[in-house]
């Protein structure tokens, strides 16, 4: 029995759509007939043969999937239960979400969030479930919206920068979002942001220490950006680390550390415990509308993929691409 799929042959070849066989499916003890999934920046690089990410072709991209289990061999999920995966490398060196089925572990999985559809789990996906981690990490260290003052997100035009304007907003805080596209305001304030800030604003700082503005900070870009939230958060800050779309280098120094207690946290989406990653689905289900979800996202199918990777790469997309797999 066969199933429609977007397949990479070879490491830097086209993906294209086409009839896969069941038998060729990896390993693993549940599967799951794949209604939607998404597309992250790693996917991308994924769809084209980038970062060395993929070890083993032909390969079926998709780090995120949503969908019903249609075979288990697992205690813990029965046929027709309604499911998620982001992460745990699938989509990397495991097969993923851009084909119909999907055969994967059930440690991987969990049940669809109480409160969202299946779409909408996959508007949020590795974005979404990023986004509240950052936030989590942020409050764990002791941030709240009494004492944060100003919290700021960088990279507030992108999927997963977006989210985190939303989520953060609709939990109390007051935002400042960074972008390079002030023409995106408008839909940055609707989605809470307070004020929205030009990220040519925070260029490498001249100095170790500068004023004191910032709470706290999801940053999504790295860099010189993240070198100058550093520098200029308020006495006892914290920023969460969760993206590079400006760079891996970090130029900074210790001072802001020694001097003002701050705590710079890394977040990492892809092999996260399994308690926290329920903490943070609930937490998202809990504080943003089905709206704000559906508003956030546009619908592509298999086919439109690999262009969809081309304007993701080249920082042309706003917001997220949800993809229409088998549509339910």
């Amino acid at each position: 029995m066969g199933f429609r799929a977007l397949v990479c042959e070879a490491e830097g070849a086209t993906p294209s759509v086409r009839t896969v066989d069941e038998a060729a499916l990896p390993s693993g003890d549940v599967t799951v007939a794949v209604a939607w999934s998404g597309l992250n920046y790693k996917d991308a690089l994924v769809l084209k043969g980038l970062g060395r990410l993929v070890r083993q072709y032909p390969h079926v991209g998709g780090i995120d999937l949503a969908g019903h289990v249609i075979a288990s061999e697992s205690p813990h999920y029965r046929v027709g239960d309604a499911v998620i995966l982001t992460g745990w490398r699938v989509g990397e060196i495991h097969w993923g979400g851009y084909g119909e089925t999907a055969r994967v572990k059930a440690e991987w999985l969990l049940p669809l969030p109480e409160g969202l559809s299946l779409r909408q789990s996959m508007a949020l996906g590795t974005a979404g479930l990023t986004a509240m981690l950052a936030l989590l990490a942020l409050e764990d260290a002791g941030l709240t919206p009494d004492t944060a003052g100003e919290l700021l997100v960088t990279g507030a035009s992108g999927g997963l920068g977006g989210l985190a304007v939303a989520v953060a907003s609709r939990c109390g805080y007051r935002v400042t979002a960074s972008t390079g596209r002030l023409d995106e305001a408008p839909r940055l304030k609707a989605l809470g942001a307070t004020d929205v800030i030009d990220r040519a604003a925070l260029s490498a700082p001249e100095r170790p220490l500068l004023g004191e503005r910032w709470g706290g900070c999801i940053d999504s870009v790295g860099g010189e950006t993240l070198a100058h939230v550093l520098a200029a958060l308020r006495l006892h800050g914290a920023v969460a680390s969760c993206g590079n779309a400006g760079g891996v280098a970090l130029n900074t120094t210790v001072l802001p550390f020694l001097l003002r207690g701050i705590t710079l946290l890394g977040i990492d989406s892809a092999q996260c415990p399994v308690p926290l990653r329920q903490r943070a689905w609930a937490r998202l289900a809990q504080c943003l509308p089905g709206s704000i979800i559906d508003s956030v996202a546009d619908e592509i199918g298999l086919d439109e993929l690999p262009t969809a990777a081309d304007r993701i790469l080249a920082g042309q997309v706003r917001g997220r691409l949800v993809v229409r797999v088998r549509g339910e």
